[in-house]
């Protein structure tokens, strides 16, 4: 394509698109470079960077930072609440002892070789419904417990976990992602839902627990004491199994209630809002929490100032977080609207290549330049919708798991979700690059080799 045409992102400048690769390339080394040898901190490394791309582009400075403050703001709204609220949830599960008996069921019925296995179909289960920041909160509790009460490294319980949330965010309804592509290309739902999980299935257990065994032994790396809980010690009461599993798969049956509804009623029927709203992740979450305090924190005997010093404590910890996973979705945001995605888009629909291939290597492309699943499965699936009257139902169907799979390829720092994960396990950025990043490599090449070895089939 010629660098000589203009493109035009959502502030309204028009940028030339010989400047947008090199832009996005040295912003994303600018960042890489601050944290990694300057050691600055990622959230200033991560606003800086968003100002070295729109300069490069051409975009003028006061777009520049709106879009980073858009894209700041939007985050923080979004994902930092439902960070905030996983974190108070999370905090209560370990400090009642929830945490340490869903730990102490997990490690005293899997064997060493089983319980990477264990805490992979737990990520697929929490990760089925629910959004993967969602799902990871939640999750964080029960993945450092078991890693330190099983003697096992933290990657090497932590990745399956992180693999069984991820594929299914990316591969199967009713997440956003799968659900924006098989609206786009009036997909089969039905089959979809069933080429996905046939899909998922072999990808969580390549991506998760085999892959672990390698990451393990890349980054080994010990459990933090985020979680410490008053309960390890026998004797101290705690609450039930049953009721602590209960409580932590409030969310999920709120979210998978919404989503069946919005599937199978009409909408605007009572039945339909009051499961909208009650399976909102905000309202689930908020619901989760306010239950907690009586399944987990009265299930363990604690008073109410044990309780509100329980809750309070949750937010320190994940200030940092809040910010670096807010900067990057800043820095997402600004690589956005520059148009990168567009330009990116555009080469690969005149490229020539088989339609479920060019849906994967769309989504990649513009996962990679914007570092956003969300932006690389809507823009991929727009793009190959025309293409659709051509296929057949089970194609079609396909088609949507291509384009999810190369919606997940390689994290890097132009996505917030990489700065969960490396903030959370206490990574730098190379060691989350050789687990994080590597693990959802794995799971958009296995999947895409899965997509294509049923096509064959089909």
């Amino acid at each position: 394509m010629s660098a000589l045409i203009a493109l035009a992102p959502s502030g309204g400048a028009a940028v030339s698109a010989g400047r947008l690769v090199p832009a996005a390339l040295i912003g994303i080394a600018v960042i890489v470079l601050l944290i990694t040898h300057v050691k600055l901190h990622p959230f200033l490394s991560l606003t800086i960077g968003s100002l070295v791309v729109g300069a490069i582009a051409g975009l003028p400075m006061a777009d520049v930072i709106t879009s980073f403050t858009d894209g700041f703001g939007s985050t923080a709204a979004g994902v930092g609440t439902l960070i905030a609220l996983g974190a108070m949830f999370g905090k209560l599960l370990a400090d009642s002892g929830g945490a340490d008996e869903i730990v102490d069921t997990i490690v005293g019925r899997s064997s060493a070789r089983s319980l990477p296995w264990a805490m992979a179909a737990v990520g697929a289960i929490i990760g089925l419904p629910m959004f993967f920041e969602i799902g990871l909160v939640l999750l964080m509790p029960v993945i450092f417990l078991v890693s330190r009460r099983s003697g096992h490294s933290l990657i090497g319980v932590g990745i399956p976990a992180l693999a069984g949330l991820s594929v299914m965010h990316g591969l199967v309804p009713p997440h956003p992602g799968p659900l924006v592509a098989i609206d786009a290309l009036k997909a089969d739902l039905g089959l979809t839902l069933g080429l996905g999980v046939l899909v998922a299935l072999p990808t969580v257990a390549i991506a998760g627990p085999l892959f672990a065994r390698y990451a393990a032994r890349w980054v080994p790396v010990p459990a933090p004491e985020l979680y410490d809980s008053r309960t390890a010690e026998p004797g101290v009461q705690r609450p039930s199994f049953g009721v602590t599993v209960a409580t932590v798969l409030l969310p999920v049956v709120l979210m998978m209630g919404k989503a069946v509804a919005d599937l199978l009623t009409a909408e605007g029927t009572p039945v339909r809002s009051v499961l909208d709203f009650l399976g909102t992740p905000l309202v689930a979450l908020l619901i989760a929490v306010i239950v907690a305090i009586f399944t987990l924190g009265r299930g363990g005997a604690m008073d109410r100032k044990a309780i509100a010093a329980s809750l309070e404590g949750a937010l320190p910890p994940i200030a940092g977080i809040l910010l670096i996973v807010a900067a990057g979705g800043g820095f997402k945001q600004t690589l956005v609207d520059t148009g990168i995605g567009k330009l990116v888009a555009d080469w690969v629909q005149h490229s020539g290549l088989s339609v479920l291939l060019m849906a994967w290597l769309v989504a990649v492309l513009i996962r990679l330049a914007t570092g956003s699943a969300t932006v690389a499965t809507v823009t991929a699936s727009g793009i190959l919708a025309p293409l659709v009257t051509t296929l057949g139902a089970g194609e079609t169907s396909l088609l949507v798991l291509a384009i999810g799979a190369g919606s997940l390829f390689f994290s890097h720092v132009n996505d917030a979700g990489f700065w969960l994960v490396k903030e959370y396990f206490g990574l730098s950025v190379g060691q989350n690059i050789k687990t994080w990043s590597a693990m959802e490599t794995v799971i958009s090449v296995v999947g895409l080799v899965l997509v294509l070895a049923l096509n064959l089939v089909i």
